[in-house]
């Protein structure tokens, strides 16, 4: 279960630990979400998690007693010390797998190459919540199954609409590759220390049709959406000939008007750009 408010912070204390606002540490002290969050998953016992910032280990120790090996990336060094000396006999066992890294860099950890299927279970650090799932997307290992913990809003631009004000770069990214497989809304009283607004735990599903983007077209699309209200005319302009010549086809197969603005096109239509776009452009 998760630790009281009174419990964590006396466990801190000892630790002579202060959460880090710049690294997004807020605990989880609600004992029910640590279980909604398994139950949300639905793995089988032998399917190995990733997790991003376990902190103090409260939901990693019920991964682990639910049988999962668990792979764990964890930038804080007082925490990883702390992980390390609660959950000694699963490294020992090789059931837990402890990296101290930036998760950006290594938003898989230290998983083995040779696993394919595998989950994410995390409460996400917010302060890098969409900069590690774009480094997730474009690693070439996509999770069959996530639930992850994201600020509200965080959620809101992840699952936009083209069309709408947050629809963005990473909406596009992700809804080629997943869809939601579910939502519970978390209060920020559930956290200490409490951030500046709600969260939601929401599962993403595997798409069997899923269409990771290369790199080279994440790029592309995400200097874009940087000017997202220009019109795509405009900003096609400022590519090379090659790209807008590609651009410009593409629009005319889409039955798409110059005058568009990047909100409005559909992940399916930045799909065929994406398949439109090759490599050595």
């Amino acid at each position: 279960m998760a630790l009281s408010p009174s419990v964590t912070n006396e466990l801190l204390r000892q630790l002579d630990h202060r959460p880090n606002k710049k690294l997004g540490q807020n605990f989880l002290i609600d004992g029910n979400l640590v279980e909604k969050s398994i139950s949300m998953a639905d793995l089988p016992t032998n399917m190995p998690v990733l997790e991003i910032g376990p902190g103090l280990g409260t939901l990693t120790e019920r991964l682990l007693a639910h049988g999962h090996s668990v792979y764990a990336v964890e930038i804080d060094r007082r925490l990883e010390a702390h992980l390390r000396e609660q959950l000694a006999s699963y490294i020992e066992s090789g059931q837990f797998n402890l990296l101290r890294a930036d998760a950006v860099k290594y938003p898989t950890a230290n998983l083995p190459d040779e696993i394919d299927d595998f989950a994410v279970v995390a409460n996400l650090p917010y302060a890098i919540s969409s900069a590690w799932l774009e480094g997730l997307l474009g690693s070439g290992k996509l999770p069959l199954r996530m639930v992850i913990m994201l600020q509200k809003e965080a959620t809101e631009r992840m699952l936009a609409s083209p069309g709408s004000k947050t629809f963005n770069a990473l909406s596009i990214f992700l809804q080629a590759c997943y869809k939601t497989g579910g939502k519970h809304a978390v209060p920020r009283q559930c956290f200490f220390p409490a951030p500046s607004i709600d969260s939601v735990l929401l599962r993403m599903d595997r798409l069997e049709n899923r269409f990771p983007f290369p790199n080279h077209v994440r790029v592309l699309i995400r200097r874009i959406f940087t000017q997202r209200r220009k019109q795509l005319g405009s900003l096609i302009k400022n590519e090379d000939s090659a790209v807008q010549e590609v651009m410009h086809c593409w629009l005319k197969k889409q039955n798409l008007c110059p005058s568009i603005r990047p909100e409005k096109i559909s992940c399916a239509e930045w799909t065929e750009l994406a398949r439109s776009i090759p490599e050595e452009i």
